[in-house]
């Protein structure tokens, strides 16, 4: 096997790690191949060793879950990935000016993950889980994460990669680039409803000194409160977020 084989298996390898999320938790083998496009006897000598590894447990006949091999990573995480007090200081604020849900997201590969999260001082929330991963077509922060100047540089064919994953009409790849486009002109997102119906949300980028996009800041809501009305002050607040951000000096996690 070439050294590029090599590369490749490994790329193969982590995107059927990335196919386990929440709404995902498990996945059948039949279903996996079926997902990730790949020949079965592909998928099928990755799991093995992934099992191996103990990085994806069988649950089941022909059914996988993500393994206790992560489990001495996740510690190394937390312990590492500690956002700083200033961080989450501004954090807090952004959720008491605006009584919404606060959260900063990183991209890791073709998802965008929860890293930390200020709770809205409303009654009436939308809450993500820390530490959960999304899709990186939908939602205000993917848009913002995607506007990283290399990102799209690296990998051209990003977008409609996406847009594949999406469950969405054809088409649907050149709205998304143009909405990362705008995002990136405007300096903010918005979104309503893309990933979850009935929800919205306002997202800016968290810059390092040297431009990188390291992190997306975002607040989180019902869609009847994000009204035309409301808007304006949402993004003003989520842009001062960003820069209070950048004002501290973390660097964030992700960017190289």
């Amino acid at each position: 096997m070439s050294e590029g084989d090599g590369v490749r298996s490994v790329h193969r390898a982590l995107d059927l790690l990335e196919r386990f999320d929440d709404e995902h938790p498990t996945w059948s083998l039949a279903a996996l191949t079926a997902a990730s496009g790949l020949p079965k006897t592909t998928v099928l000598r990755l799991v093995t060793t992934l099992e191996q590894r103990g990085l994806v447990a069988a649950i089941g006949p022909g059914k996988y879950a993500i393994g206790p091999g992560f489990l001495r990573w996740s510690r190394l995480s937390s312990a590492t990935m500690e956002i700083p007090p200033a961080v989450r200081a501004a954090m807090g604020k952004l959720s008491a000016d605006t009584g919404e849900t606060a959260n900063l997201y990183i991209r890791v590969g073709r998802t965008r993950v929860c890293l930390a999260q200020a709770p809205g001082t409303l009654s009436v929330r939308h809450m993500v889980v820390v530490g959960s991963s999304m899709p990186l077509w939908g939602g205000a922060a993917s848009k913002v994460l995607l506007t990283d100047p290399p990102v799209l540089d690296v990998d051209p064919s990003l977008i409609e990669e996406l847009a594949l994953e999406a469950p969405r009409q054809p088409g649907f790849a050149k709205k998304l680039r143009a909405a990362v486009t705008d995002a990136a002109a405007r300096g903010f997102a918005v979104s309503h409803g893309e990933r979850e119906l009935g929800a919205s949300g306002v997202a800016a980028p968290v810059r390092r000194t040297d431009g990188r996009v390291v992190a997306a800041i975002a607040i989180g809501g019902p869609t009847t409160r994000f009204s035309d009305d409301r808007l304006p002050p949402y993004i003003t607040a989520v842009r001062r977020c960003a820069e209070t951000i950048l004002r501290t000096g973390w660097s964030g996690f992700s960017a190289s």
